[in-house]
C-alpha cells in the first residue's frame, strides 16, 4: 500500500497517486476509483480526512480509493478540470472522463454514492457495454504522406507528432497517455494545439523526411518554425504541460483564467491596442512572453495575455491602469494577491521580475476586493493588423448652407 504524505500515512487504506503512478494504476486500472484531489491548506479538505480514511477502509478489495496532492501536482487537477478543494471524482468506466461526485460529504454519504455507481458499472458490463477509453482516441489525428503536409505545416495549429511503429512496445505503453493527452489539449486549447500520430512503417516518405529512426520519436511542429525533438516525459501530465507551453495565443478568457490562476502562478501580460502596434508589434511582445514561459516552463506557470482595454475589471483589479502598456502581473490566486512588473517589459526585464517573486522579494497586493472581477468575452486575434471603424458617410448635397450661415452665431 503506498502512503500519503500529510493527511494520510501508510497505515491508512488511501492510495497517494501523483504524475509518475496515477496512469498504472488509475487509467490501466479495471477497479472503479473513488480520488479526492486536495490542497494541505485547505479547512474543508482537512475536516474530510477522518471520513476519507473511513471510506477507504469500507471500501477496500471493492473499490479503490485515492488521494491526490492537487496543490503539489497541479498538472493532475488542471487536466481533470479541478478548480477548487476538495473535488472528489469517480473514475469508473471511462477512466480518461471521471465524473463528479456530488453526494453528501461524510463517510456514509460517499460509500452509498460510489457503491450506486459501481452497480451501474456492473449492468453495463452485463449489457455488453464496455464503456472504455476509446472515445479519447478520436482526438489523436491519424497523419499520412498525403495529409501531413495540409495539417500540420499549412494549418494554423501548433503540432505535438508521434512516429511509431505497430510493433513497438514503447509505442503501445504511450499509446493510451497520447490519446488521453490528445482529449485533454483539443478541450483546454479549443484546437490551437493538436496532437497526431504518424504510422512511420506505412507512411515512410514524411517520417524520412524528418529523419525518424527510433520510436516512438515525438516532434513539435510550429507554423513557419524548424520541428523540434519533444525533450519532455511519457506521461500524460508531461505531454499536456507541454502542449500547453505551445499554446501561445491563449487570450485571457473566463476559461482560459480559471485554468491559469490553478496553477501556483497565474502570469497575465497585456499588451497594447493592435491599432497601437501593428502585427509585426504584437508578435514582439508576444515572442518575449513566450521565451519566458518557455524558461519557467519547469515551473508549469500559467501565461496569458489581453489586449489593454478589453478586460478593464481585470485591470482595476490588478492595478494596472496608472502603468500604461505594455504591462504584466503575476498572481498566486491560492492567496488572491499579485505583483505588477515595475521594469522593463523585455526578456531581462520580466526575468528579473519573476526571479524576484521566485525568491519572495517585491511588493504584493490584494487582488481587487478579494473576488475575481468578471471577464468579458472577446474574440482570438486573427493574427493580422487592426483596421480602422469605417466612418460613417453623410450626404450633404442637400444641405443649403447659406440658410445654416443666416441661423448660426459667429
Amino acid at each position: 500500500m503506498l502512503g500519503v504524505s500529510g493527511f494520510y500515512s501508510a497505515m491508512d487504506d488511501v492510495v497517494e497517486l501523483n504524475p509518475s503512478n496515477f496512469n498504472k494504476e488509475v487509467i490501466q486500472s479495471d477497479s472503479l476509483w473513488l480520488i479526492e484531489f486536495y490542497a494541505p491548506w485547505c479547512g474543508h479538505c482537512q475536516s474530510l480526512t477522518a471520513d476519507w480514511k473511513k471510506v477507504a477502509t469500507a471500501l477496500k478489495g471493492v473499490v479503490k480509493v485515492g488521494a491526490v496532492d492537487a496543490d503539489q501536482h497541479k498538472s493532475l487537477g488542471s487536466q481533470f478540470n479541478v478548480r477548487g478543494f476538495p473535488t472528489i471524482k469517480v473514475f469508473g468506466a471511462n477512466k480518461n472522463k471521471p465524473e463528479d461526485y456530488q453526494g453528501g460529504r461524510n463517510s456514509q454519504a460517499i460509500v452509498d454514492g460510489v457503491m450506486n455507481t459501481l452497480r451501474s458499472l456492473v449492468k453495463e458490463r452485463l449489457s455488453g457495454k464496455s464503456g472504455g477509453s476509446d472515445h479519447s482516441r478520436q482526438d489523436v489525428v491519424e497523419l499520412t504522406d498525403d495529409n501531413f503536409d495540409k495539417l500540420v505545416l499549412d494549418g494554423d495549429s501548433a503540432w505535438l507528432v508521434e512516429f511509431f511503429a505497430p510493433w513497438c512496445g514503447h509505442c503501445k505503453t504511450l499509446e493510451p497517455e497520447w490519446a488521453a493527452a490528445a482529449s485533454a489539449v483539443q478541450e483546454q486549447t479549443k484546437g490551437k494545439v493538436r496532437l497526431g500520430a504518424v504510422d512511420a512503417t506505412v507512411h515512410q516518405g514524411v517520417s524520412g523526411r524528418y529523419g525518424v529512426r527510433g520510436f516512438p520519436t515525438i516532434k513539435i511542429f510550429r507554423k513557419g518554425e524548424e520541428p523540434e525533438d519533444y525533450q519532455g516525459g511519457r506521461t500524460r501530465a508531461d505531454i499536456i504541460t507541454r502542449a500547453l507551453d505551445l499554446f501561445t495565443d491563449n487570450i485571457l478568457s473566463e476559461d482560459t483564467l480559471k485554468t491559469c490562476v490553478n496553477s501556483q502562478l497565474c502570469v497575465i501580460a497585456v499588451l497594447p491596442h493592435i491599432l497601437d502596434t501593428g502585427a509585426s508589434g504584437r508578435n514582439g511582445y508576444l515572442e518575449v512572453v513566450m521565451k519566458l514561459a518557455d524558461k519557467y516552463k519547469k515551473k508549469m506557470w500559467g501565461w496569458l495575455w489581453a489586449e489593454g482595454g478589453a478586460q478593464m475589471e481585470l485591470e482595476t483589479a490588478l492595478g494596472i491602469g496608472g502603468f500604461g502598456y505594455p504591462a504584466m502581473a503575476a498572481i498566486n490566486a491560492r492567496k488572491m494577491k499579485y505583483a505588477l512588473l515595475k521594469g522593463s517589459f523585455s526578456e531581462t526585464g520580466i526575468h528579473e521580475f519573476l526571479r524576484d517573486l521566485s525568491m519572495g522579494r517585491g511588493s504584493t497586493s490584494t487582488v481587487g476586493d478579494g473576488a475575481w472581477p468578471k471577464i468579458t468575452a472577446v474574440e482570438p486575434w486573427d493574427g493580422k493588423d487592426g483596421e480602422l471603424p469605417a466612418e460613417e458617410e453623410y450626404d450633404f448635397s442637400d444641405v443649403d448652407l447659406d440658410d445654416v450661415f443666416d441661423k448660426t452665431e459667429l
